[in-house]
């Protein structure tokens, strides 16, 4: 999708972090873009510093969860900016512990924020998109943590797994209407996710099992992890580039390559060592078709 001027784009989780990372790359792009979050004072602050750098933007105080207040944005933003050629799934809350410590309100928050959000924003406006024909491109907001996990990360590892198997599936079914699908999958970012978390979760589920992500008296920002993040408008600018470029996978960081290597190699080795019976392979042509990930392997790697 390379023709962006004055095109609409809906980015969910908006008012800081990556989603307002997304937010300043799209109106540099000369994007109408429509900001959704359910802080809205955060979310006030944000699009007034948009609107004085000169962007069209409007404000939309949407809890991702809630599917009766999904139904009348497109409505509102087609109203107000235009059809949605450009949809960023981006909302998100963390969960840091052991997978076995978490409550059962951890598991309803993280994933009905993270993947529940996803689901509402898929179901809320590709059928739209769909019938309004391309261009078009969603974006759906993984982590690193969706493509690998070790221990302390089960739930939020949980969701964005799913993430990420939601997009590479979505992109298989929206090929043939000439609509895009990426999946965002960055590593470490300058953001207030922990603290975001902790302000929108709500009080029913407040029963946790997560831990402080830093000791006691150590301040994030002085860690060395938080040190060397990216900042959100450089996961922007890696965004954009994908959706200019139609890749399936938006990687930030090259260092995770180990890692993806070392995943690889253990699924592989995994397989039994036991002949091929074709008989399976025709039977399941379907389910065995590589195409999907042959089509992005083949493209040359972004600059």
């Amino acid at each position: 999708m390379n023709d962006l001027e004055g095109r609409v784009a809906l980015i969910t989780g908006a008012a800081s972090g990556i989603g307002l990372g997304l937010a300043r790359t799209f109106a540099a792009a000369h994007m109408r873009v429509a900001l959704a979050d359910v802080r809205a004072d955060v979310l006030d602050a944000a699009t007034r510093t948009l609107a004085a750098g000169g962007a069209s933007v409007l404000a939309l105080e949407l809890d991702v969860t809630d599917r009766a207040a999904w139904a009348s944005l497109p409505d509102r933003i087609e109203r107000e900016l235009g059809p949605v050629r450009l949809l960023a799934s981006n909302a998100g809350v963390n969960f840091v512990g052991a997978t076995q410590e978490a409550t059962y309100e951890d598991w309803d928050f993280c994933l009905g924020v993270n993947l529940g959000g996803a689901i509402n924003a898929v179901h809320t406006f590709v059928p739209r998109m769909i019938a309004q024909g391309p261009p078009g491109h969603i974006i759906i907001t993984s982590s690193v943590s969706g493509l690998f996990t070790n221990g302390g990360a089960g739930v939020y590892a949980t969701s964005k797994f799913a993430l990420t198997g939601l997009a590479e599936s979505l992109s298989a079914d929206l090929a043939r209407h000439g609509i895009g699908v990426s999946v965002l999958c960055p590593g470490p970012v300058k953001s207030d996710l922990f603290e975001s978390t902790i302000a929108v979760r709500p009080a029913a589920l407040a029963a946790t099992g997560s831990v402080p992500v830093t000791p006691a008296g150590v301040m994030r920002a002085d860690t060395p992890i938080f040190a060397t993040a990216m900042t959100p408008d450089e996961v922007g600018r890696c965004a954009l580039r994908a959706v200019r470029r139609n890749d399936l996978y938006v990687m930030t960081h090259p260092e995770i390559h180990s890692m993806l290597q070392a995943r690889t190699d253990a699924l592989l080795a995994a397989l039994p060592n036991s002949p091929i019976d074709p008989r399976r392979i025709e039977a399941t042509r379907g389910l065995l078709d590589p195409s999907l990930y042959a089509a992005q392997a083949a493209k040359p790697p972004p600059d």
